[in-house]
């Protein structure tokens, strides 16, 4: 994780003729289907709201559900993202029949699988070792910023960003969880990062974690709130502030600690533990919140299992289905 904002700034820098190519497609197509496992797919849970909001039709699926409940994907660009190129749906979906025409991978491995069947947009660095996505997570999303930009998203920003993240004080909300058993993170427009946080926690923890969209999450679920059941959420600077800001009294009013990550700009909520970040919408606010969380997520983990990070029934590269 150390240096994961430089190989994302260097990754933003580089994916040039590949993001150009990719834009253009997306651009000519108006539709783009994005694909991945674990980490992989929250990268495009995170980002179909900026593509939609550009007036593209934009869909996030786990490619394990692509295979066996496939969406048609003619007419469609596909971008498959896989930090390793070599995840068993990965191989058996390029086994299965020719990749459609426009067809692209997001990858850290130049030499992979994925990178030989397709043009891949490539991350700085190599590949990733740790067994729980941040770094390859956080470059992934560096490289769509790339294609974001020459969508016309705006990026003014981002590279100050990454080059100066911001290291908050996270003690108050380390130490709103210290009883906690079970964890929910939600979201709105951020659910992305919701999605990405629950299973980090979840692989490092080993706790039960669950990503409850903050809709959802007010349709019946506020039943299994309270004391021991930790609840983390997301607010940028968009038209859904006010939404997380009224589930996170309810959820407040449950007797559940709860942690804000919090760029909207607006007061902390009352009877949080917010984590104030500067005021930031779309891709400058993942950026901002992203790093936090995973430094949130990780010294949570620690102080829960002795060998962190250390896997007992899974491997880096999930190679069976």
């Amino acid at each position: 994780m150390a240096r994961q904002q430089a190989d994302a700034l260097a990754s933003f820098r580089i994916a040039g003729p590949v993001a150009d190519k990719v834009a253009r497609s997306i651009r000519e197509a108006g539709r783009v289907l994005f694909l991945g496992m674990g980490a992989s797919h929250a990268v495009g849970r995170a980002l179909e709201p900026i593509y939609r909001s550009l007036g593209y039709d934009a869909v996030a699926l786990p490619l394990s559900e692509q295979l066996e409940q496939p969406m048609p994907v003619r007419d469609r660009v596909v971008l498959v993202t896989s930090q390793s190129g070599e995840s068993a749906e990965i191989l058996r979906w390029f086994r299965a029949e020719p990749a459609p025409m426009h067809t692209y991978g997001v990858t850290l491995d130049a030499t992979s699988s994925l990178a030989e069947k397709v043009p891949c947009l490539v991350g700085a660095g190599g590949t990733e070792r740790a067994f729980a996505a941040t770094r390859s997570l956080t470059v992934s999303l560096a490289l769509h910023a790339a294609v974001l930009a020459r969508l016309g998203a705006p990026t003014d920003g981002l590279e100050d960003v990454l080059s100066n993240p911001a290291v908050p004080d996270l003690s108050a909300a380390l130490a709103r969880f210290g009883k906690v058993r079970a964890i929910v993170a939600s979201g709105r427009r951020l659910q992305g990062l919701a999605d990405a946080m629950a299973l980090g926690l979840a692989e490092l923890s080993r706790l039960p974690c669950l990503s409850l969209e903050g809709g959802q999450l007010r349709h019946g679920p506020l039943e299994m709130l309270g004391p021991e059941v930790g609840v983390v959420m997301f607010r940028g600077q968009d038209a859904t502030s006010h939404l997380v800001a009224s589930l996170a009294g309810a959820v407040v009013e449950t007797g559940a600690p709860l942690v804000v990550f919090d760029s909207s700009g607006d007061a902390p909520i009352e009877g949080t533990a917010s984590v104030v970040m500067p005021p930031a919408s779309c891709m400058l606010a993942i950026f901002r919140l992203l790093p936090a969380a995973q430094d949130f997520m990780l010294a949570f983990a620690a102080s829960r299992v002795a060998d962190v990070g250390t896997p007992l029934r899974s491997q880096k590269i999930t190679r069976i289905e």
